[in-house]
């Protein structure tokens, strides 16, 4: 019997001596529409280009495209050799400065730290943002032409049952995840809250938890879209001696806060409330604004007034 004679894959490790230059060679050949869909294909992501080397300020992205049927904006970055800070550095400014939504980082190989980094930038952004590391590799069979493959090293969990999920939300659900995620954008932009606050990620749901590290307490916001009224409470889960602790106190906490507050004791949770009318369903930039700004405004106080009492 004639055994079946096969080549030998071998892997191409010197990426220059194909493309010279990331900007003049790579950034080219990968924006071309066959290798961007082969890109894609490995992703899960259908793209268009919209741009070679696009300015971000003093600086330009190696490539600028848009996701087909959804625009949403795409940056690839390019790195024909292993990661660096340098680089990490650029796609978050990158990604900021385009206010791209998925986020793509290709390079010859992955150092361990910089997938780790690219891992919890997916944990710690918005449901609707993706980073995806990705090394380029180049093999061939005995003497026959160089073939492309993309690896993907690290992406979000569960991406494409997180798009399907944002995609068959409600229209309420659909306008609370955009509330909280420019709450978040705004909020976060800020000092005082970036200091005072832990970011956490947002969620289709009527309220949003800012954490406080080593407290038993959160500071939540809320909005609710029927009654045209917006809030931010101190929530206590599972811990009644420290909820009375604040009702012993409870004139001087609401002088101290500046007016009066609701106080609610249920079997296991307690909150400590402050309201006021806010429309989330009235969308313009100025009347959000106004929203994030109390909100900001009565979380920073709240939390303020509890350490003063919470000792």
């Amino acid at each position: 019997m004639t055994s079946v004679k096969l080549g030998k894959m071998t892997k191409v490790t010197d990426l220059r001596s194909v493309w010279k230059s990331e900007p003049r060679n790579f950034s080219k050949w990968l924006a071309e529409e066959e290798n961007l869909n082969l890109l894609g294909s490995e992703i899960g992501v259908d793209m268009t280009l919209e741009q070679l080397e696009s300015k971000v300020g003093g600086f330009s992205v190696d490539i600028l495209a848009v996701e087909t049927g959804t625009n949403r904006k795409i940056i690839i970055e390019n790195q024909l050799e292993e990661t660096n800070h340098d680089h990490l550095g650029k796609i978050i400014t990158y990604a900021s400065g385009k206010d791209a939504q998925i986020i793509i980082w290709v390079v010859k190989g992955a150092r361990e730290e910089h997938r780790r980094a690219i891992e919890w930038l997916n944990e710690k952004t918005p449901l609707d943002i993706a980073f995806f590391l990705v090394e380029i590799e180049l093999w061939k069979i005995d003497n026959s032409l160089m073939a492309p493959h993309f690896n993907v090293v690290e992406r979000p969990n569960e991406w494409a049952r997180t798009i399907q999920v944002i995609d068959g939300l409600t229209d309420t659900q659909k306008l609370q995840y955009e509330f909280w995620q420019g709450f978040c954008d705004y909020a976060f932009s800020r000092k005082d809250m970036s200091t005072e606050f832990t970011k956490r990620k947002h969620n289709p749901q009527h309220w949003y938890t800012l954490g406080i590290s080593g407290k038993p307490y959160t500071i939540n916001p809320a909005v609710n879209t029927t009654k045209k009224v917006i809030s931010v409470d101190l929530y206590i889960s599972g811990d009644k001696a420290l909820y009375q602790k604040f009702l012993d106190q409870k004139d001087d906490f609401e002088k101290d806060f500046g007016e009066k507050l609701e106080w609610i004791e249920a079997a296991k949770d307690c909150r400590i409330i402050v309201k006021t009318q806010g429309d989330v369903k009235n969308t313009t930039d100025t009347n959000w604004k106004k929203l994030f700004d109390w909100m900001i405004a009565a979380a920073l106080k709240m939390k303020s007034v509890a350490l003063k009492y919470d000792k």
